[in-house]
């Protein structure tokens, strides 16, 4: 019984303990802000599982154990590098950014959620495919090169001429910073899980696709049925009417819940995060 005692003595905090486990315990939490609605969340969650049985080992002297996670941890890192590249990279990108239209004034807000919202309902109306990406706190500029840059200020007739019919930039996504139009005709990474709904189309795919890996709110407008959808965080809203899409747009997020016209269907069939 001492054996064990002393075997678990260094779990014992002292004043320094709490408050390095406060420090990682925030870090934890803005990585997981970043990761979650992605599908490193999985990849994580299984970490999180070999630590679990690497502190388990170490209490009751598994020392086997013990030593292969040891060592699969030290060649972990190199790993996890890999894998996780495309997070890391927005995670990083996403330093010294800030949430689309801070530091602007109300009006200055409801000026482009305005703007945004009428050219929306117009393409709905018409029927003509449109998607549009809205920067927050993860930057997009590593979506850029692939489209067409611009610097233009946000407004209903300009993102109804991007997403004229047959014009270049008509396939692409248009993405919005602030209260600027950066670029149009971006192509945008298409989801990388399955998706049960045959409905949507490529469009949607890339909508789901850009959620997952950032917190861009990225709105999309079916070129078949006009119908508005909102992708955020792998989630997808269908049936987007304008008082809705005002209400996203201001509060930067879906609704709460996966209780919406439909959502995302990540792999295994259930709801995305």
């Amino acid at each position: 019984m001492g054996a064990l005692i002393d075997r678990i003595a260094f779990l014992a905090p002292g004043w320094r303990d709490v408050v390095e486990v406060l420090i990682v315990a925030v870090v934890i939490y803005r990585i997981l802000l970043v990761f979650v609605g992605t599908r490193a969340i999985q990849m994580l969650l299984g970490f999180f599982s070999l630590v679990l049985v690497y502190v388990v080992s170490r209490i009751l002297g598994l020392t086997l154990i013990e030593y292969l996670l040891t060592t699969l941890f030290n060649f972990g890192v190199i790993a996890a590098l890999i894998v996780f590249q495309p997070e890391l990279r927005s995670a990083l990108a996403s330093l010294g950014q800030n949430r689309v239209f801070r530091g602007f004034s109300r009006m200055q807000v409801r000026e482009v959620v305005e703007e945004i919202t009428e050219a929306v309902e117009d393409l709905s109306r018409g029927k003509v495919g449109a998607i549009v990406a809205i920067e927050r706190e993860i930057g997009l500029g590593e979506y850029l090169e692939t489209g067409t840059p611009l610097q233009a200020r946000v407004s209903a007739p300009l993102l109804q001429n991007i997403f004229t019919p047959y014009s270049l930039l008509h396939d692409g996504a248009a993405i919005v910073r602030g209260d600027e139009i950066i670029a149009a005709g971006v192509i945008l990474p298409l989801t990388q899980f399955p998706v049960t709904d045959r409905t949507l189309g490529t469009r949607h795919r890339a909508a789901l696709g850009l959620s997952e890996e950032t917190d861009a709110l990225v709105i999309v407008v079916s070129e078949e049925t006009g119908i508005v959808s909102v992708a955020h965080r792998g989630r997808l809203q269908r049936g987007v009417n304008p008082a809705d899409l005002q209400h996203i747009l201001e509060a930067g997020e879906l609704p709460g819940g996966a209780n919406g016209a439909a959502s995302a269907v990540a792999a295994g069939g259930s709801p995305a995060p």
